[in-house]
């Protein structure tokens, strides 16, 4: 109902704006002695040019955000459990071709999906997460479409996986009740700018399949810091992937944006200085060609594979909630750097963009009642598979990731890792052979 009103409010609130300042106006007006006549007759007068334009845009976002919600919500959620295997030699190229196969970008045929029905690209959430140390891994995709699609590509990739739908999603066990929990909630992103990759699973080599005792598993650090959480502790792992499309007037958008591969194809120019004039240097090796160092020619060769690859616009948070009294800080700094496997030094890396806290708390929240709306928000939206960026700083704004990137972050780890709190399962579960004879069979 809370969020109805909202809505409801949302809508109205630009044309009631609207006339505030037309009356205020008036009123600074009148305060001088001037005539406002003339202005009031003149904007009367043009009131058919005017009025659509100004309140069409006042209203559009209030509307594609309606007709969008809409839409999602008409697709359901489901939360599939994966439950991981005891041998897996795959690498996370694996993962990697799942992320690739489930780029549905809900294209609208027509005008008419776009801004009535609100056909969009639809967010799946890729979660890690600890309850009292027991780590588990979680999808939660539309369950329209998508679900079985996502199910059948984890099983073409890592065939000893079992792949479960929860009946409860895992964070209904938690309802905001400030006086029986605590929490404390970080949105995480890339450091630099979108288009430098991070340190991916080519970088850490395990594109050639080393052996299993020779792997280096990027995912081993989080998992480790998960299973050391406490029986009265959870850490929750979301990361929100969304397609990463070109917005056209077609999809939804006032004003065209491509997408990443330009703006890489820019800075690109801008490192090899393809704009700048040539200096002619008749004693050089090359005229007019700038020397790259080792690093720079890494950089441009991983920005190239990265951008010819399916990508998401992603947006990562992890929140820490624990019973009341038994907040543990220590955990949060190691959780945090358990991003930094990621992390190359001149190139990009993950860090904490914003949290559910203040650098000054006596000046900017005395009385604590803004840190815990923040936090009431985080619950439910994490619950709802949302995200809000801060609007004033947009510093934690979602940032677009390759699917070579997504699939280092979040794969099915290896059989190197054999932390205790990451359980698997004992055997795998395969289907009955196809030539089985069916029916009963009778004769003399």
């Amino acid at each position: 109902m809370g969020e109805l009103f909202k809505l409801i409010f949302g809508a109205m609130a630009g044309p009631i704006f609207l006339g505030l300042g037309f009356f205020m106006m008036y009123k600074v007006l009148s305060l001088f002695n001037l005539n406002v006549a003339p202005v009031v007759s003149i904007l009367v007068v043009l009131t058919p040019i005017w009025l659509p334009y100004t309140l069409f845009y006042i209203t559009f976002e209030k509307w594609m955000y309606y007709v969008k919600l809409k839409f999602a919500l008409s697709q359901g959620r489901s939360t599939l459990r994966i439950q991981l295997p005891q041998e897996v030699f795959k690498s996370p190229e694996a993962m990697e071709g799942v992320l690739a196969q489930i780029h549905n970008v809900n294209t609208p045929d027509n005008l008419m999906q776009t801004y009535l029905d609100g056909k969009h690209p639809l967010t799946y959430g890729l979660e890690l997460v600890s309850t009292g140390g027991e780590v588990r891994f979680y999808i939660n995709v539309p369950s329209k479409k998508t679900k079985n699609a996502v199910e059948a590509q984890l099983y073409a990739q890592y065939p000893g996986i079992e792949v479960t739908e929860e009946m409860l999603d895992y964070t209904d066990e938690i309802i905001w009740n400030p006086d029986k929990y605590e929490m404390m909630s970080f949105h995480m992103g890339k450091k630099e700018d979108e288009i430098f990759p991070i340190k991916t699973y080519i970088d850490f080599g395990l594109d050639r399949l080393p052996k299993e005792e020779e792997k280096f598993e990027p995912m081993a650090a989080m998992l480790e810091q998960l299973g050391k959480a406490k029986p009265h502790e959870r850490i929750w792992v979301q990361i929100l992937i969304t397609p990463h499309v070109k917005k056209t007037f077609k999809n939804g958008s006032l004003h065209e944006v491509p997408t990443w591969d330009k703006n890489a194809a820019i800075k690109i120019n801008e490192i090899l200085k393809r704009e700048a004039k040539p200096i002619l240097d008749p004693n050089g090796p090359y005229e007019g060609v700038p020397m790259l160092t080792t690093g720079e020619r890494d950089s441009i060769a991983a920005m190239e594979r990265n951008v010819s690859k399916y990508a998401y616009g992603v947006a990562i948070r992890w929140m820490y909630i624990t019973e009341k009294g038994k907040f543990d800080g220590d955990c949060i700094s190691p959780m945090i750097r358990t991003f930094s496997q990621y992390d190359i030094i001149g190139r990009n890396g993950i860090g904490v963009r914003w949290r559910t806290d203040f650098d000054y708390n006596w000046l900017s929240d005395r009385s604590g009642k803004r840190k815990e709306n923040l936090k009431k928000r985080e619950l439910f939206d994490y619950k709802a598979r949302n995200y809000n960026y801060d609007l004033k700083t947009k510093i934690d704004t979602s940032k677009v990731f390759s699917v070579e990137e997504l699939a280092s972050i979040y794969h099915v780890p290896g059989s190197s890792i054999i932390t205790p709190s990451l359980p698997r399962i004992m055997s795998s579960r395969k289907s009955a052979p196809s030539n089985l004879p069916t029916g009963i069979q009778t004769g003399i």
